[in-house]
């Protein structure tokens, strides 16, 4: 299953923008994009993706498609850092709050320069557990 580019750039532009408001005006702010991360891994359901379908101007399977198992992978991550975030806000560790967060900005700040941190990390992660499993059968 594949997610056409352009709806997870939206995502991406949606997460950086509103931890740029959440900094600047309100850190509850967190919790809109953290609501939304935490129904699309529950769900398998992104609602800012699925609000920006209908403006796509070509059929979705026409655009440059992305993983749909590394979004997910890439959603993990970044729920957990705005929740991480956001519970460091709440117990007053405001620095905790913008380190995580900021993370989260600067991953999809360069997802959309071209550069898939997430990425990266899934696939060190998949070839851990491949040798992992390979050199103990050996």
């Amino acid at each position: 299953m594949s997610i056409p580019k352009p709806l997870v750039q939206v995502n991406q532009v949606f997460l950086i923008v509103f931890v740029l408001l959440s900094w600047l005006i309100s850190p509850l702010l967190f919790l809109f994009p953290l609501v939304v991360g935490i129904i699309a891994l529950a769900f398998r359901r992104n609602i800012i993706m699925r609000a920006f379908t209908p403006s796509l101007k070509r059929p979705a399977r026409e655009y440059v498609q992305e993983d749909a198992a590394q979004q997910r992978f890439n959603q993990w991550i970044a729920t957990i850092c705005l929740a991480v975030a956001f519970i460091s806000y709440s117990f007053g560790f405001e620095v905790i709050m913008y380190i995580m967060s900021g993370m989260v900005v600067l991953a999809a700040a360069l997802a959309l320069s071209g550069y898939c941190i997430g990425c990266t990390i899934r696939y060190r992660y998949m070839m851990w557990k491949y040798n992992r499993k390979n050199s103990h059968s050996n």
